[in-house]
């Protein structure tokens, strides 16, 4: 089985180049470097995300659709999942569409856990100090006591504020509890990891934070009872009864 460092070797070599660029010739610290990565990351993949937000908005504005197909066929869920599927074709929507931020952004997450734990990247952090940033002592060496604390704190914060923006308009409650659920659940994580991975991951909520409330504010969802009222003025009027002619 390939170790999944040399899957992801290109990738780690491509994050330690732009860290390194970012340290020693534009003059970031290396957790300021870390931050950078994470923005150039983000910004690679913006069309991206842009095009997520465009698929959620059409998914959004067909929302009434979908809840009368949920409730017709609540009792039959094969015949439920085959009519969501023609419907998300014929309106030409991709309910994967939010996930794939998401998933380009792992590959980084573990290029970066990969490089922060390989010894040659410890002794050049180690040999052109600080090794630190802000609060944080050492990026390569997991947190502890109240530097661990404080970051616990910034991802859940980060994470729910990114969230609190985008529940403005969200009605399932369902939703709103995974919002606000999956931080406290992956918070623990952040104590198993080095530091400068905690950086990146605030870095990004950060960034997402951003966006989604630049989003929000220029391009906000629309109103369910708008949608509604959208999806049946889009549908064409009934044809009017043929009138029969009458025998003489």
């Amino acid at each position: 089985m390939i170790p999944i460092a040399n899957i992801l070797q290109p990738l780690i070599d491509a994050a330690e180049a732009v860290i390194t660029f970012l340290h020693d010739d534009v003059g970031f610290g290396w957790g300021l470097a870390i931050v950078g990565l994470t923005f150039i990351t983000r910004m690679v993949i913006l069309p991206l995300s842009l095009k997520q937000i465009r698929s959620m908005r059409h998914l959004q504005q067909h929302a009434p659709e979908l809840k009368k197909l949920q409730e017709k066929y609540k009792g039959d869920k094969e015949r439920l999942q085959r009519e969501m599927m023609a419907f998300y074709k014929e309106n030409q929507i991709n309910p994967l569409a939010s996930c794939w931020p998401l998933l380009l952004q792992l590959p980084v997450f573990l290029a970066l856990y990969q490089l922060l734990n390989s010894d040659d990247f410890k002794a050049d952090i180690l040999a052109a100090p600080p090794a630190g940033f802000l609060f944080v002592d050492n990026l390569t060496e997991k947190a502890t006591g109240v530097e661990l604390a404080v970051l616990i704190i910034l991802f859940i914060a980060t994470q729910m504020g990114a969230g609190l923006v985008m529940s403005s308009r969200v009605q399932d409650r369902n939703q709103r509890l995974i919002m606000f659920g999956l931080p406290l659940i992956f918070a623990p994580f952040v104590a198993n990891f080095p530091a400068g991975l905690a950086v990146y991951w605030i870095s990004t909520n950060l960034w997402t934070l951003g966006q989604q409330w630049v989003v929000m504010h220029f391009w906000p969802p629309p109103d369910p009872k708008q949608a509604k009222e959208e999806v049946v003025a889009a549908k064409p009027p009934p044809s009017p009864p043929r009138k029969r002619k009458r025998r003489a």
